[in-house]
């Protein structure tokens, strides 16, 4: 069993160690090529469930006007700032944001069928929201 398997924290650090010094031949490649690969789609899945926690909230505002609180509308400013702060920090899944907002507007459909109680086939089919509004802080869904 390697270290890497055995003991991730000391294995990173060793890594890390071997990078600074520049012994690059003593790297274990094919592990630190899998953890980086892993870092990225942990981004994109961050960004991913902020735009359907969003989602799943501007769902609830519209199709339950009289539940509206405080509570929904700090959480949809809460999300709006947590996307666009994943997203700066990685502008790289900007080409990638029409794919995320379709799969997230799905997820967030089922999710709020489930918060809601109302049927899945009472949202539409496809986001209703251009993405410059789903950041705009004043927009919210009548």
């Amino acid at each position: 069993m390697s270290d890497y398997q055995k003991d991730f924290y000391s294995w990173t650090c060793e890594q890390a160690e071997l990078l600074r010094a520049g012994r690059f031949n003593e790297l274990d490649v094919f592990n630190l090529i899998e953890e980086i690969e892993t870092m990225g789609r942990s981004e994109k899945r961050e960004l991913e469930s902020r735009l359907t926690v969003l989602l799943v909230h501007l769902l609830k505002w519209q199709y339950q006007p009289t539940r509206r609180g405080r509570s929904w509308q700090l959480t949809i400013q809460e999300q709006r700032l947590e996307f666009s702060d994943v997203l700066n920090d990685n502008p790289g899944l900007k080409p990638q944001l029409q794919a995320l907002l379709t799969h997230s507007y799905q997820k967030a459909k089922i999710r709020a069928s489930k918060e809601t109680g109302l049927d899945l086939d009472v949202f539409p089919t496809a986001c209703p929201w251009e993405f410059a509004q789903l950041m705009d802080d004043a927009f919210l869904p009548d």
